[in-house]
């Protein structure tokens, strides 16, 4: 599988290599936004290839501390394994530069993003939780618990790298902190690009958080 997608990788190459004599401009870089897709290691090159899409990229490390790379390195970019990526960027000729990273696993396949009906997911272990807000709810899932925890849905209030939610329903509080800072799960071999601090009724949680 992974030769196969090297393959295709260097096959873009030769439409691409031959535009670069034309006078043309290159476009303006595009504003930075999640870009969905797998990402492998060759040689001291990382590319890029979009989900469902046939172009590739040359990754760039832009982020501060070189957060990127290292979250990357944490699934096994530097061992030549194959990742699925969610990466921050802005695409400059056929230079994806990253500047934060959303999610990364080993071995994942092409997401959907989540659209209008999911802004954000959360998940943590020890007790296991996922946590999903987007459309008009946000819904708690608790292991051993059998029914899911809604709260009605507000925009989370987000301050440079630090995002807040906190709501009532009822008895059932919530509060919500998510970080951006690596947040490895080793269980999941995936590494998120926020970590995640969740109360409920009065109960601290911890685990990480990925934008959908």
């Amino acid at each position: 599988m992974k030769k196969h997608f090297l393959l295709l990788l260097a096959s873009c190459l030769l439409p691409l290599s031959s535009l670069a004599d034309e006078p043309e401009a290159p476009p303006p870089p595009s504003a930075p936004k999640l870009a969905y897709g797998l990402l492998v290691k060759q040689g001291d090159k990382i590319l890029f290839a979009p989900c469902r899409d046939r172009s590739y990229a040359l990754v760039e490390d832009v982020s501060p501390d070189k957060a990127v790379t290292r979250g990357l390195q944490q699934v096994g970019l530097d061992q030549g394994q194959k990742l699925y990526v969610e990466l921050v960027g802005s695409v400059e000729g056929i230079a994806l530069k990253a500047s934060a990273l959303n999610l990364a696993r080993t071995n994942g396949r092409c997401q959907q993003p989540g659209g209008a009906e999911e802004s954000w997911r959360a998940a943590g272990q020890m007790p296991g939780w996922l946590l999903a807000a987007g459309g008009d709810r946000v819904t708690l899932k608790r292991e051993g618990q059998n029914e899911d925890r809604i709260w009605p849905h507000q925009e989370f209030q987000r301050d440079g790298d630090h995002v807040h939610f906190a709501a009532q329903a009822g008895n059932e509080q919530i509060e919500l902190r998510f970080e951006r800072k690596l947040c490895q799960d080793p269980a999941a071999e995936a590494v998120f690009g926020w970590t995640a601090q969740l109360k409920h009724n009065g109960q601290t949680l911890q685990g990480c958080a990925w934008q959908r």
